[in-house]
């Protein structure tokens, strides 16, 4: 869901489909000379070793020393290998042998806390966090309160995963802007946002709002440069270190400029969502991609500038082991690692 936060307390997206490979339609950064960081130096949470604790005591802890951390969706993943279906652990291992760092658990709906933390100390791979999709059609903002009551569970059940797996916060969606007028609607979610803040607080886990293209807090039919004053209002509106921005910083740059938005969001940034978008196209890219107009040196000095530290996680197309290589390799052409 910055170089400056320690997680938790600094209080990042989703698009309108849960992920998004290079061609479908709808769906940085911080300089080598200021990271100290090379390609080489994206290493992988360590593997348990041969004489090490049983996984059943096992801590795992995200590479040491690192201002940027590098993720991918757990949906990313291949599910499947040579005909054989792969369990979580197995595919957690898939994106340490690709070079990621870590794994947002975005299919944190399909698992119990106790089989997110099992699969975590058996792979050996950090899980920084943890969202259910379900919030597109269980949304704070319905007019119904029996599907706000289920996506305030369905949150409180990510921000139960992502304790148990050793995160440190849950991505969002907050609705739909045309489930109501605008005030009405922010009120609703409002309202249930602070039901789940103790929650939230007594397990150690921001929750985290993401921006996407459902009609909150932008303006969906203008064209730029719109600025994230709306986003910042509302996040601000709670007053609590518990509740943020997983910025996205592919999903806006159709309607403002990503680096200035990271300037204004500054310490609420707590996490970024990747991927590329071609603005001259209209669509979702690859990272760094011949169509990706992203401004990314922008959004490297941005990030420098705000003192950003934490997980940049990519949602993308993605695959096996060879693919999410190629996903690593340009979210570090992009953050100048």
């Amino acid at each position: 869901m910055p170089l400056t936060i320690g997680l938790p307390l600094a209080l990042g997206t989703h698009s309108m489909q849960s992920h998004h490979s290079p061609g479908l339609d709808r769906r940085t950064f911080i300089s080598t000379g200021v990271v100290g960081l090379t390609a080489s130096a994206v290493g992988t949470a360590h593997p348990k070793a041969a004489d090490g604790p049983s996984p059943a005591s096992k801590v795992v802890t995200p590479p040491p020393g690192r201002r940027l951390l590098l993720s991918c969706k757990l949906g990313m993943i291949d599910q499947e290998k040579d005909g054989k279906k792969l369990s979580v652990s197995d595919r957690l291992s898939m994106a340490r042998e690709a070079g990621f760092d870590g794994v947002d658990f975005d299919q944190a709906g399909e698992y119990t806390p106790e089989q997110a933390r099992d699969a975590v100390r058996e792979s050996g791979v950090f899980v920084h966090n943890a969202i259910n999709h379900a919030h597109w059609g269980q949304r704070l903002t319905s007019a119904k309160a029996e599907e706000r009551d289920k996506g305030r569970s369905n949150i409180e059940h990510c921000l139960r995963v992502s304790h148990a797996a050793g995160g440190s916060g849950v991505l969002i969606v907050i609705g739909k802007g045309d489930d109501g007028p605008s005030a009405e609607i922010e009120e609703r979610c409002r309202k249930e946002i602070l039901k789940l803040i103790p929650l939230a607080a007594s397990l150690g886990q921001p929750i985290l709002i993401e921006n996407v293209w459902n009609q909150m807090f932008y303006r969906h039919d203008a064209p730029p440069e719109q600025g994230p004053e709306q986003f910042i209002r509302f996040v601000d509106g709670f007053k609590s270190p518990w509740v943020g921005m997983y910025y996205d910083i592919g999903n806006h740059w159709k309607y403002g400029q990503p680096g200035d938005w990271i300037r204004a969001f500054g310490h609420r940034c707590v996490k970024l969502d990747v991927k590329g978008f071609s603005r001259a196209k209209n669509k979702f890219t690859d990272i760094t991609s011949p169509d990706d107009d992203l401004p990314w040196a922008d959004v490297r000095k941005a990030l420098d500038e705000i003192g950003y530290a934490g997980w940049a996680t990519a949602e993308v197309g993605g695959g096996g082991v060879q693919r999410l290589t190629v996903v690593r390799e340009q979210m570090q052409r992009a953050f100048g690692l």
